[in-house]
């Protein structure tokens, strides 16, 4: 007999799912409250729910978890998570510890359609979308391993989510929007917008409705201030360019010295880290409430590029920041187990059309 997932379901689709089988309305917050605030994943702990009504709720739907193929710990407390979804696609999640948060790094798609040269992921065709319960289900897993259930607790170690992991998370926007909803929901994981980053390499069509539907904070990929050069390292560029985008930045709701655009600049030696490049960014986002990350190049197999000296960073950095902008040196984090940024990637296989249409379609505005 077929089952129903229950990380399928927004809250209202979630009461609509109740009604439909002759359940009473409240029990869908019952429900919410007990797969999202305390994480389970089973009826037979939801004690203010009747056991008859466990047993029926048990024969029609389930609480689903990933199977977790693989787990890596890096030297510095990073965890990388392999992640095997149903139709046996693998997608990589990672946990980054810090001394004020705990970031949690979700994939959005399996693969990558975007290319871009620099990016591990990027050398992995698009196979699919991810659906909203196989995104909140990352998190889940990562709850899991942390013993951060219930969500509400003080010291829970999953403060911070960014959509930076595998994919292009505005090529997924519906499911993806579907997800943090639920990821902010005060009834149940509750993790507020404001320690929610969405990272996107420039998809516009969709920059204003993040910021009107979900308004959380915006990380771009940016990666050079030209066009010809965008052009090689981020091929998107090609139908967005970078003027249309700073546009589209530059009125992303509620922006303000305290909301700021984050730009996430990956340092290539020789290719993007002159001091020419630096006074060009600067004008190129001048008027914009900005947070500049510089990143040091990660390297992996293959890889064509080469991370930038220190000296050039810190020049780099330096005239970002006598600019006025904030303009730290992101530390390479797990990049003993290729977590760092840029380095996942799994081994799945673009799947036959006639096996995706029980997922999610790859959509390009």
């Amino acid at each position: 007999m077929f089952k129903q997932d229950l990380l399928d379901f927004s809250f209202g689709e979630l009461q609509n799912f109740c009604k439909n089988n002759k359940l009473p309305i409240f029990r869908a917050s019952q429900l919410w409250r007990w797969i999202y605030c305390f994480g389970l994943k089973s009826f037979e702990e939801m004690n203010n729910i009747s056991k008859p009504s466990r047993e029926f709720l048990n024969n029609i739907s389930l609480i689903s978890r990933p199977e977790i193929t693989e787990t890596q710990i890096s030297i510095d407390g990073t965890i990388k998570w392999l992640i095997k979804l149903k139709d046996k696609s693998e997608v990589e999640t990672v946990f980054i510890p810090q001394n004020d948060r705990g970031t949690v790094c979700l994939s959005s798609q399996v693969g990558c359609t975007l290319n871009c040269t620099f990016c591990h992921t990027g050398t992995q065709s698009i196979v699919r979308n991810l659906t909203s319960s196989e995104i909140i289900g990352q998190l889940m897993v990562v709850m899991d391993h942390l013993g951060d259930w219930p969500s509400g607790k003080i010291n829970r170690k999953s403060t911070n989510i960014v959509m930076m992991g595998m994919g292009e998370p505005l090529l997924n926007y519906d499911e993806v929007s579907k997800a943090i909803k639920i990821m902010m929901s005060e009834d149940g994981i509750a993790i507020s917008r404001r320690k929610i980053t969405l990272s996107t390499s420039g998809i516009i069509p969709y920059i204003e409705k993040t910021g009107i539907e979900l308004g959380v904070n915006l990380a771009i990929s940016l990666h050079a201030v030209n066009n010809e050069l965008r052009n090689k390292l981020v091929p998107i560029n090609k139908k967005y360019n970078l003027e249309n985008l700073i546009n589209s930045c530059r009125n992303y709701p509620k922006l303000s010295n305290s909301r700021r655009i984050t730009w996430e600049y990956v340092m290539l030696k020789d290719v993007n880290d002159s001091s020419e490049d630096a006074l060009n960014l600067i004008k190129l986002i001048k008027g914009i409430p900005s947070k500049i990350n510089l990143i040091p190049f990660n390297s992996w197999p293959g890889s064509l590029f080469e991370t930038s000296t220190q000296k050039k960073i810190d020049k780099f950095a330096q005239i970002l920041m006598d600019a006025g902008f904030a303009s730290p040196i992101r530390m390479p984090r797990g990049q003993d187990i290729y977590a760092a940024c840029g380095q996942l990637k799994s081994n799945s296989k673009k799947l036959r059309k006639s096996q995706t249409n029980n997922f999610v379609p790859i959509h390009n505005p």
